[in-house]
């Protein structure tokens, strides 16, 4: 007994020892974990102020580009202002002078219109005055004419003068005589007997003449067909 009474003895100071140890290094553990976290919440409030302060720093910056766009903008704002009034008075100006221009183009568009509907027919007619001064000299004559043929040669004369002159002006003469009947050109006003076999269902008389203006038919020919 007294054996393992000195044997107990001499392990309790070892027990202790042990105890005091782990007591020491829980001491060490607790006091790197308050550091460490110590070292966390530092470095939180470093990163916090530094996000505030690059915060303020951004927002400065926005505002002082904002505040430098808008007196950009005003003072942008008040300088054209003269120059969109100079800029409406010219183009005013010219407005004003181009309608006065186009008026007066309209009005001197419209007389020369009205004078050539007026005067259309003056070359016309100055062309038919020759004809008609032929034509009087030819009665004239035939008061005191000895010899009628003579006179009626200067007729033939003159109608042939005055046809070439339609001539020249596009008119032209619409064939009919003989021709098969056209209603596009011919107009029957009569049928009568045809004084050949080869002349039935054709055109044997031509009682009024029609005539081409160009390429337009301006008065059909009136025929009678043989039958």
């Amino acid at each position: 007994m007294k054996a393992m009474s000195k044997k107990h003895g001499r392990r309790r100071p070892k027990n202790k020892n042990v105890n005091t140890q782990n007591k020491t290094m829980e001491q060490n553990t607790d006091n790197l974990e308050s550091e460490v976290k110590a070292e966390e919440n530092e470095q939180n409030v470093e990163n916090a102020a530094a996000a505030d302060t690059e915060k303020t720093d951004t927002d400065s910056q926005t505002d002082s580009e904002a505040k430098a766009e808008t007196e950009k903008v005003a003072e942008n704002a008040e300088a054209p202002q003269e120059d969109w009034q100079g800029k409406y008075n010219e183009l005013n100006d010219k407005y004003l002078r181009l309608m006065a221009e186009f008026d007066n183009y309209r009005k001197r568009t419209l007389k020369e219109k009205m004078d050539l509907t007026k005067y259309a027919e003056e070359d016309v007619l100055k062309g038919i005055l020759k004809v008609v001064d032929d034509m009087e000299r030819a009665i004239t004559n035939m008061e005191n004419a000895p010899d009628m043929n003579a006179v009626k040669e200067g007729v033939e004369l003159i109608y042939k003068k005055f046809k070439s002159f339609l001539e020249a002006r596009g008119l032209k003469e619409v064939e009919a005589l003989h021709q098969d009947l056209d209603t596009d050109r011919h107009e029957a006003v009569a049928k009568f007997a045809a004084p050949s076999e080869d002349l039935k269902g054709k055109i044997i008389d031509v009682v009024e003449k029609g005539y081409y203006l160009h390429d337009k038919i301006i008065r059909y020919a009136k025929v009678v067909i043989g039958e």
